[in-house]
């Protein structure tokens, strides 16, 4: 059981600190980024982590106080790096040598069933963390169980991708499986669709759609996308609303808004090309959201056209941008300062967990930032370490914290922990 930790700052944020659980030790990440290492979901009091080492944790939270549900014990050879909790089921996505899926009891931690995808991606070709099968998200929604598993093999400078996105029944059937020799980065599931985002497509392959629309029972290609743009990196993220599918484009830069056959609606510039003392400058939109007719992109790390370490820094990078989604006009934007991993909405209310910028290497910078989709920022939380997971669901915030040290400064900062707050003085 464990004591909660209190908010820093003035106390009138939204953000009420409820508890701070130590998950054990984790090498601290560099300047730049580690691959994903864990995954957090919430469901109501109880909050599930994958960590590093294997291991899944279902925890109670009450009045500030953590109880241990059950836990699974990791082997130390494979990641939880994506979860998702629904109707009493909890689905981890692991990157390992097996690429599985797992299904367990919520309430108990029972495996239920799993799914080694390696079977279909295709085992590591090496012995390296990145070349491992890696189960890239899974959601539960209705009857489907579905999930995105990449795998990743370089032959000098050939890069080849292997993937599937699945369609599984809630007892373990495989209902679907579309596959392609293109890297998935995220996807979104409604009652009819599933939006499937790539993020590259190598122009030695035939996929060249950097999104897939998809049929939720059956798994058929209903329609596609791509920002036209050339060489392979495509679309970083896809959000379904209710005003179309918004795109988050590597290609272009630019955040769309297509109708649901992929017809564009409108694009707005989030961070492309720019001409900066000589160096041309961009930044990758890595996610949209949406809620309250407003769709959130949020842009990563500056990048340059001619060289890996730019001196100028996009004036867009590491920014939460609202755009309305029936005029696709900007009606705000929040620095967030550092690189997001990932982006969680729960009705009009967004949580960024920021991590480390690789260039600034400021700690000042970590934090957790709230707001609210149709206003902008509402709180930002500062962070010890850097927030590597998050879920926000039913007014709960969950993130995991891991601990980091900049390769300049030889001090390590924060620690291997999950913490939770409750969002107070919202109207919900």
């Amino acid at each position: 059981m464990n004591e909660a930790q209190g908010v820093d700052g003035d106390g009138d944020g939204v953000l009420s600190a409820e508890a701070c659980l130590s998950l054990g030790d984790l090498g601290p990440a560099a300047s730049r980024h580690n691959w994903r290492r864990s995954a957090v979901a919430v469901d109501g009091e109880t909050v599930f982590a994958g960590l590093a080492d294997g291991r899944v944790l279902a925890s109670e939270v009450v009045e500030s106080n953590v109880t241990e549900r059950w836990a699974v014990e990791g082997d130390g050879e494979r990641y939880v790096v994506s979860m998702d909790v629904a109707d009493g089921l909890l689905v981890t996505g692991e990157r390992g040598p097996e690429g599985r899926i797992c299904v367990r009891s919520a309430e108990t931690g029972e495996l239920l069933w799993e799914y080694v995808t390696a079977e279909d991606v295709g085992s590591p070709a090496d012995e390296t963390f990145f070349a491992q099968p890696f189960v890239v998200d899974v959601q539960v929604t209705g009857e489907t169980v579905v999930a995105a598993a990449r795998r990743y093999e370089r032959d000098g400078d050939v890069q080849e991708w292997s993937s599937v996105v699945y369609g599984f029944d809630l007892e373990g059937d495989l209902e679907w499986a579309f596959d392609a020799q293109a890297s998935p980065i995220a996807f979104d599931v409604s009652a009819e669709r599933v939006a499937v985002a790539y993020n590259r497509c190598p122009d030695n392959h035939d996929h060249d759609h950097g999104l897939v629309v998809l049929d939720r029972k059956t798994g058929e290609e209903v329609a596609n996308w791509d920002p036209g743009t050339p060489g392979e990196r495509r679309v970083g993220d896809v959000a379904l609303t209710e005003a179309g599918i918004a795109v988050a484009s590597h290609g272009d830069k630019h955040g769309y808004l297509l109708d649901e056959n992929c017809g564009e609606l409108w694009r707005v510039d989030l961070a492309s090309e720019a001409d900066l003392e000589g160096e041309t400058v961009y930044a990758y939109p890595n996610h949209v959201v949406a809620g309250d007719g407003t769709a959130v992109f949020v842009t990563g790390n500056t990048f340059a056209e001619e060289t890996r370490d730019p001196e100028g820094r996009h004036p867009n990078e590491h920014t939460a941008v609202g755009v309305d989604l029936e005029s696709g006009e900007t009606v705000w934007s929040h620095d967030v300062r550092g690189f997001a991993r990932c982006v969680s909405a729960d009705g009009d209310f967004v949580a960024i967990p920021s991590a480390q910028n690789f260039r600034e290497r400021d700690a000042e910078t970590h934090a957790v930032h709230v707001l609210e989709t149709e206003s902008g920022p509402l709180e930002s939380h500062p962070v010890e370490g850097i927030s590597s997971a998050g879920d926000l669901a039913e007014g709960r915030l969950a993130v995991i914290e891991e601990p980091v040290e900049y390769h300049d400064e030889g001090i390590s900062r924060g620690a291997y922990r999950l913490h939770t707050w409750r969002l107070d003085g919202v109207d919900r």
